[in-house]
Parts: structure tokens; C-alpha cells; sequence
């Protein structure tokens, strides 16, 4: 008999709070879409922390102003730049919700979003911590632009992302939409947070939450995921990317996870997609970190040698 909960998710919705937290820095472009789209979910059981991490534009004002007209929203403003690891996790630890979203106010939740995930976290295994879906990708103005799991371009849909342990998966390639993810607060809270070491959140998270729980993929677009020149994902492998250090932290925490040898095979697949970017950008100090890893976990090639070499050359 199919799972009722899971073909009405609406007759949950008294049973399981779900907390957002809605982080800000410098948003006023997108803010009140971004807040309007949590106002209109299905779901009314919901715990909203707005948190702004010391905005220099009018963040600040229309976050006032929301909470202002919702009083049942908690309101978080930051005086000094934490970083999105630590403001995240000064409204996780104060929230109670038993599922969690991480939401960036530059993106926008779906209407269903919430009641459709929280519907698959009920039809799931309990030892699933993250469910997470399909994205639109859209531009500043809103244009749309395609979608994260994007047909395969011959009528039909390229193989479905992974579900299950995912460990392997994760190391070897980017395939989860971060902005989609609805975390379980008992995966979260194992893992204490977020490591605010860390100057992103998604990778550290996805290596240490798969190695302990499942992930499940929700085939339905739940979000829209803008894309900017200032969002975290466009400086991604720039020439002075803030964030190599913290894959490189990361990689260094899933080398000492790996446990079988197809483990430890993908991670030198990501070791060496990291190794190339580092190289191209002449990151010295990097690459050394890098191919040092690399070592560690498999025997480095003749262009792994050849990469390092070059590098130390400019």
C-alpha cells in the first residue's frame, strides 16, 4: 500500500517544525522576494530566524521590517562579518525545528517546498539526514537560465543524482544543488554545525554528514537558485578564490574518512580536478598542499608530477 503521508504531505504538517534559517549579507536586491517565497509555503509549521551577517546595504531595514509584521520571526543582526558557517550557526543552535534549511536570501523557496521534503523525510529510512532536489538557476533580473539536473539533450533526463550513501559520490563530483538541501537537525547536530574554520559550509558538510547518514534525491524543483557576479558560486575558482584553503581543509577531513578503495579512488579524482584549478591560477603554496595530499592517497601520475612541477615554474 502506498505511503499515505508521502501522496498528501499536507496531513503532516502539525507534526514536524522546520526550521529556516535565512541568511543574509548585502541581499536588499532579492531580500523581500526571498522573504515573500518563505511567507507563501504550504507548510505553516515553520520556525524563521532571519540572521543578517553585517550588511552594508538596506538589508537591514526590510529585515526589520518583515520581522516587524511577523512577530513570530526571530531577527539576528550581526555588527561585525562572521562568515556563513558561524551566522548559521548562532540560529541553528538557538532554533528547535527537527528538519533544517539553510537559505541564502538571494535564492527563492518554491510555494511546496517544505511540505513536498519534509513528505519525502516521513517516506524515508531514518537514517536519512539530508534530502535535497532540483534547482532553476535564474539571473539577477530573474531570467531564467535552466536547471541544475539538466536533460540530457536527446529527449530524456541524464541519470538521476545519487541517493543512498552518497560518501564516494561526493568526493568524486559536484552533484548536490547546496540551496536545496533540507538537513535532518539530528545529522546537524552530530556533527556540531557547521566547522566555522571554514570559509564555505556545503562541501566540509556533504563529506563528513555522507560518511554517518544517507541522502535522499527529491526529483521535483523545489527552488530557484540565483546566479550573480557576488554570490559565493561565481568567485568559485577565480584567480584569488577565497575558498581553496577550505577544500583543501576538507580534503585533508575526507582522506582520513576513506575507508574502501573506491573511497579513496574518488577522492583523487577530486584531488586532482582541485590540483589543475590551483595550477592554472598559480597558486603555489596550494598545489604543493595538494599534490601532498594526492600523495597520501594514490600514486600520482606522470601529469600529477608534471602539473606540480610546472606550477613552481611562474
Amino acid at each position: 500500500m502506498p505511503n499515505s503521508s508521502f501522496l498528501n504531505p499536507h496531513s503532516l504538517l502539525s507534526k514536524a517544525p522546520v526550521t529556516i534559517v535565512a541568511l543574509c549579507h548585502n541581499h536588499a536586491p532579492f531580500l523581500r522576494e526571498a522573504l515573500d517565497s518563505i511567507l507563501s509555503q504550504t507548510y505553516p509549521n515553520l520556525e524563521v530566524w532571519l540572521v543578517d551577517d553585517a550588511s552594508t546595504d538596506e538589508s537591514p531595514a526590510i529585515l526589520r521590517e518583515y520581522a516587524a509584521r511577523q512577530p513570530n520571526w526571530h531577527l539576528y543582526l550581526l555588527t561585525e562579518n562572521v562568515g556563513n558557517c558561524r551566522a548559521f550557526n548562532l540560529a541553528f543552535r538557538q532554533s528547535h525545528g527537527e528538519f533544517v534549511i539553510d537559505f541564502a536570501t538571494d535564492d527563492v523557496l518554491l510555494p511546496e517546498r517544505v511540505a513536498q521534503q519534509v513528505a519525502a523525510f516521513r517516506a524515508a529510512a531514518p537514517t536519512v539526514g539530508v534530502v535535497y532536489s532540483n534547482a532553476e538557476l535564474i539571473a539577477e533580473n530573474r531570467t531564467l537560465l535552466g536547471l541544475h539536473h539538466q536533460p540530457d539533450g536527446h529527449g530524456g533526463l541524464k541519470p538521476r543524482p545519487a541517493s543512498g550513501w552518497v560518501f564516494a559520490e561526493v568526493l568524486r563530483h559536484y552533484f548536490i544543488s547546496t540551496p536545496t538541501m533540507m538537513m535532518r537537525r539530528a545529522c546537524l547536530a552530530q556533527l556540531g554545525g557547521y566547522d566555522e574554520t571554514l570559509a564555505y559550509e556545503d562541501f566540509d558538510f556533504w563529506v563528513r554528514a555522507s560518511r554517518e547518514w544517507q541522502f535522499h534525491y527529491l526529483d521535483e524543483v523545489t527552488t530557484r537558485k540565483r546566479k550573480h557576479p557576488r554570490s559565493m558560486s561565481s568567485l568559485a575558482y577565480q584567480r584569488h578564490d577565497p575558498y581553496l584553503a577550505s577544500t583543501i581543509q576538507v580534503c585533508g577531513k575526507a582522506l582520513a574518512l576513506v575507508r574502501t578503495a573506491d573511497e579513496r579512488a574518488a577522492l583523487a579524482i577530486r584531488l586532482r580536478w582541485e590540483l589543475r584549478q590551483a595550477a592554472r591560477r598559480h597558486r603555489h603554496t596550494e598545489v604543493k598542499e595538494l599534490f601532498a595530499l594526492l600523495r597520501q592517497t594514490t600514486s600520482p601520475t606522470a601529469m600529477d608530477w608534471a602539473l606540480a612541477t610546472w606550477s613552481r615554474m611562474f
